[in-house]
């Protein structure tokens, strides 16, 4: 039996002023170790429902449930296990890595021993090794979506939150973090994760939703996703169920 992590029940989201929920009646369980894909259009709701789920919005409607050893806990009880690497770069530029490490790792509450130990560690593991004193503002996009992920994992979270991880990345970027979050995957953090690269996502999640205006239309399984349904890919399955309309 899986044992949960975070489950969903009626979660609804509608924004101030907004005439219609930006997420609808969404429910899903994530399972501890899971690598879960939470895919869909542009505007499905995908970001929204990442934000709540790691205590950014709160919900207009429904429950949200977080577990520590197959016991519910309290979002403050829980919230020290999260890690969250936005989409958006979310680092102070004309810092070095290791200072922007140095802050972030002081709001995790990290002491410096722990702080020094850990900035080291992930910044040769993430190829930074050698620019750990130059500021971020003269850094590639790759070299910056590495520093991104860096301060999202610092304090080894349990639960780490992706919301495109690998955007506008060269290829040599995108391999090495895909590989590391996959080396933390093994190591026992679940790893809820956005994308809009369907190939990227098949190789990587082992469950998914779908999500589309706000809904989720599928969700379990990748491998039994595509079985169920006689898809080839997960691009396929994509395009079942959401179409091959435009989208704005």
């Amino acid at each position: 039996m899986n044992t949960p992590r975070i489950r969903t029940e009626n979660l609804s989201k509608r924004y101030k002023g907004a005439d219609k929920f930006s997420l609808e009646k969404v429910n899903l369980s994530i399972s501890s170790g899971d690598i879960y894909g939470i895919l869909g259009p542009n505007g499905a709701g995908k970001t929204t429902l990442i934000s709540i789920l790691c205590g950014i919005f709160e919900p207009t409607e429904g429950s949200l449930s977080y577990y520590r050893n197959s016991k519910a806990v309290s979002f403050e009880q829980f919230q020290p296990n999260i890690g969250y690497v936005p989409q958006e770069y979310a680092f102070f530029e004309e810092l070095t890595p290791l200072q922007n490490l140095e802050y972030f790792g002081a709001m995790y509450n990290l002491n410096k021993n722990e702080i020094r130990t850990q900035s080291r560690l992930i910044l040769d593991l993430l190829g930074l090794k050698k620019v750990v004193n130059d500021r971020i503002l003269t850094f590639s996009g790759g070299m910056k979506r590495r520093v991104n992920l860096a301060i999202g994992i610092i304090h080894n979270p349990s639960v780490l939150f992706l919301d495109e991880p690998t955007v506008g990345v060269d290829v040599q970027s995108k391999v090495a973090i895909l590989r590391i979050l996959k080396e933390l995957n093994q190591k026992g953090t679940t790893i809820i994760y956005t994308s809009h690269h369907l190939s990227e996502a098949e190789a990587f999640c082992n469950s998914i939703s779908l999500l589309d205006h706000g809904k989720i239309i599928v969700e379990g399984s990748l491998k039994a996703l595509m079985k169920e349904h006689e898809t080839q890919n997960l691009k396929d399955l994509f395009i079942r169920f959401t179409g091959e309309e435009f989208r704005d």
